[in-house]
């Protein structure tokens, strides 16, 4: 009887990740999560960075 063979799945294709979305002017939520991705971003947390780019794209206007 032979053993089974291991087998993988193809890695995903990912694309290139979106810019830092720009904050709207004037809007104190956007200021908010664009000095907490600056700090983020020093404390080298992508995933903290990602959140807050998520954060400024999804804000009403």
């Amino acid at each position: 009887m032979t053993e089974p063979r291991p087998t993988m799945e193809k890695a995903p294709l990912l694309g290139m990740p979106l810019p830092d979305p720009e904050p709207t002017s004037g809007c104190p939520r956007c200021r908010y999560w664009a000095r907490e991705r600056t700090d983020a971003r020093r404390a080298d947390d992508g995933a903290r960075v990602s959140d807050c780019n998520v954060h400024i794209r999804r804000h009403p206007h």
